[in-house]
């Protein structure tokens, strides 16, 4: 059974619409909002160039419903991780339908380079939601304290969209062409080792860099 915020039905099944906005998605991935052509994504979406217009006015309206839907779509994947079984849920749903869920994380990776307000929400939905999920862990004793549970959300986010977009330079790295099931097959249990057992065998580094950042700043000693 496909979940709500799974892809969608096949293309044959989609609307002109739901077709045109896919269309839209990838091209503006592809080939950036500026560059993007109307044309061009109608020809994709197997409509004519008129009918695009007919039913979002122009590209600022045809990216706009871009934005919303794959922000909904997103934010909707944030919520479910909240829940238990949620990590196994969305690894589950990337597993069933990789391209569309990247490219929709593609999509959303652009949005944020050219801060767009979608892009905006989304990361702030994000963050809250790891924020939650760290604060609530930390109260029940399942995670560890940290010193700044909002930052560390930020860098939960950060490391999640970075797998999601890897670069086809990290991922031959692996022995891959791009980004794709068996590299996130390939990063998991690594990743959640980090996150679950910790890196350093104790805590000499962490030590060192609190010393460090509780020094006054060494070009003001100079100065004085």
């Amino acid at each position: 059974m496909r979940s709500a915020h799974s892809s969608g039905p096949p293309s044959a099944d989609l609307t002109a619409q739901a077709k045109i906005r896919n269309a839209a998605i990838a091209h503006f991935v592809r080939d950036g909002f500026q560059k993007a052509n109307l044309r061009a994504i109608a020809a994709t979406a197997g409509v004519s160039a008129g009918l695009v217009i007919h039913h979002f006015g122009s590209k600022e309206g045809l990216r706009s419903v871009c934005d919303e839907y794959v922000l909904q779509v997103l934010v909707q994947r944030a919520h479910d991780d909240a829940r238990p079984a949620g990590m196994q849920d969305v690894l589950r749903d990337y597993l069933s339908n990789p391209d569309a869920y990247r490219l929709q994380v593609q999509y959303m990776a652009r949005a944020i380079e050219d801060d767009s307000p979608a892009a905006g929400t989304f990361v702030n939905t994000m963050v809250d939601e790891s924020e939650a999920i760290i604060r609530a862990g930390i109260a029940d004793g399942t995670m560890r304290p940290s010193s700044d549970p909002r930052a560390l959300a930020v860098l939960s986010v950060l490391t999640s969209l970075a797998m999601l977009t890897m670069a086809p330079p990290l991922a031959r790295s692996l022995g891959y062409e791009s980004f794709g099931p068996e590299v996130l097959r390939r990063m998991a249990l690594p990743s959640l080792e980090l996150y679950t057992r910790g890196l350093y065998t104790d805590d000499a580094p962490l030590k060192a860099a609190r010393d460090a950042l509780a020094d006054p700043d060494p070009q003001q000693q100079k100065k004085d």
